[in-house]
């Protein structure tokens, strides 16, 4: 079946073009399978899928040259209800009073709010109570829905596939394509399914489970391939944990990474600001419950992992795959794999961390929660039950900044932030803030900093020296606790949490 771009795609997120599909039975078929056949429009010339987009997102960053080439062309949008723009990673999370000091940050704001009045796109900006990390917007507005295809210039848009959706980070390009065809172009990638079994030890969480799916199977294990994940530890998780999860399958080279959908993703949709309602929600539901893999699916390969020898996991080096649990050692490059020993040398002289002995007593200066990774409201609501009581080590300095302005309300609603000043963390505005530095928020010099964030390449968080800790919100909380990389099952009782 091939969908019908004409009739179908007028209401946002809408999948009734799958409506036909949705109502027969497939045997031994992935839901990356279903997903991808139901909006293959064709397979071109060059073997790539021209493949419909059923939600596009946009941000500041990579737009404006995709509208600009729109522009050079006449063409206009044809689909706007199937695009949503926010404004993330350049925005001050100090103070929001215009015009910004970034004149390059002022510009990009404005060239957003413009582009979006002039192609009839729906913009959340700062102030709208809507406004946050592109990837935190989509899910809590109930845009990101199961059996969709969707697209973003970011390249943590996998994010989304914690829903049951096969979500892809576009280049500029590719931008400009989805939003004047609502269609982009794309080789169909291989599928390998990861399984996580069995409980989690107290204090490890989804951070750690994919900081160590990632060390383990490298930053290139996943290249040419889309990964999901599933088992009984996946299933356990919830909404939240598993866009964690999904959120750094980039990181391990993966096209895309997703996770069946199940009541748990249902019970988050609902109610949601553009989720269905009354009888229109529970047929939706129904057709959501198909998109899900089928118990016969066929991968091309299957991984298995064992929950319980996961622990709280940190990185070592200049690369998500360079992690080890906390309380291993740092290794020596002539222990690994001849193919990274390179690499290896390269992030020892640049961290300076030594080899044979362990991360753990590493003096930190800096310590982020936030990021589309780990900006959520259940990650506040963890590190504040283990904050409490607790200051931030003199001389650290300490940053948490909410993925959105919702995730901003709940948590002072709740009293988080006072628990968050009052432990000694600057409690800031919603934005992508230190995970990339595209804003004030930057490293300086060879600082220490304890993240919670995605990427720990070199200049990532704004110094070039600087020097970059993945690690669980959980294990950054014990680091500000203690001024130094620790454990947190031996620094808080994470048995309460």
């Amino acid at each position: 079946m091939r969908p019908c771009l004409a009739s179908t795609l007028s209401d946002p997120g809408c999948d009734q073009y799958t409506s036909s599909f949705c109502g027969r039975r497939t045997l031994g078929k992935s839901l990356f399978a279903k997903v991808w056949d139901a909006h293959e429009v064709q397979v071109m010339p060059n073997g790539q899928s021209q493949l419909l987009i059923g939600l596009h997102l946009i941000h500041e960053v990579t737009s404006p040259q995709a509208f600009g080439m729109l522009r050079e062309r006449r063409l206009d949008v044809p689909y706007p209800g199937l695009t949503f723009a926010t404004v993330d990673h350049i925005v001050p999370t100090t103070n929001l009073a215009l015009p910004w000091e970034d004149a390059i940050a002022q510009k990009m704001y404005e060239a957003l709010q413009s582009n979006c009045s002039d192609f009839g796109i729906t913009y959340f900006g700062p102030g709208s109570g809507n406004q946050g990390i592109v990837h935190v917007v989509g899910p809590e507005q109930g845009l990101t829905r199961p059996g969709l295809t969707i697209a973003c210039g970011d390249s943590h848009t996998a994010t989304h596939g914690a829903f049951g959706t096969i979500a892809f980070g576009i280049g500029t390009t590719q931008v400009r394509d989805v939003l004047a065809t609502q269609t982009m172009a794309i080789e169909r990638p291989r599928l390998r399914r990861i399984n996580v079994d069995g409980a989690l030890q107290p204090g490890v969480t989804a951070k750690d489970i994919i900081l160590h799916i990632i060390k383990t199977l490298g930053v290139k294990g996943g290249v040419g391939s889309a990964y999901e994940y599933g088992g009984t530890t996946i299933e356990a998780l919830s909404m939240e944990e598993r866009m964690s999860i999904c959120n750094m399958s980039i990181e391990g080279g993966a096209r895309c990474g997703y996770i069946n959908p199940d009541d748990v993703t249902f019970e988050f949709l609902k109610g949601r600001p553009h989720s269905p309602t009354g009888p229109a929600w529970e047929e939706a539901v129904a057709k959501w419950r198909k998109w899900a893999s089928d118990p016969d699916a066929e991968y091309n390969d299957v991984v298995n992992f064992a929950a319980e020898d996961i622990e709280p996991t940190v990185t070592w080096g200049i690369t998500p795959g360079q992690g080890i649990g906390i309380s291993k050692c740092v290794p020596s490059p002539d222990t690994l794999p001849e193919a990274e020993r390179d690499i290896a040398e390269e992030a020892l002289a640049h961290t300076r961390f030594i080899a044979g002995h362990p991360l753990k007593g590493q003096p930190v200066d800096v310590c982020f929660i936030g990021s589309c990774t780990n900006g959520r409201l259940s990650d506040f609501r963890a590190a504040a039950r283990l904050l409490k009581g607790r200051k931030v080590k003199a001389g650290v300095r300490a940053l948490a900044v909410p993925g959105s302005e919702q995730v901003d309300a709940a948590a002072r609603a709740e009293g988080l932030d006072v628990i968050f000043r009052e432990a000694g963390f600057e409690w800031r505005l919603p934005g992508c803030s230190m995970c990339l530095a595209m804003n004030p928020d930057k490293l300086v010099g060879d600082q220490v900093c304890a993240s919670s964030s995605n990427r720990n390449f070199i200049g990532r968080q704004g110094s070039a020296t600087g020097r970059t800790v993945l690690m669980s919100p959980l294990m950054v909380v014990a680091a500000a606790i203690t001024g130094a990389v620790a454990d947190v099952r031996e620094v808080c009782d994470v048995k309460t949490l």
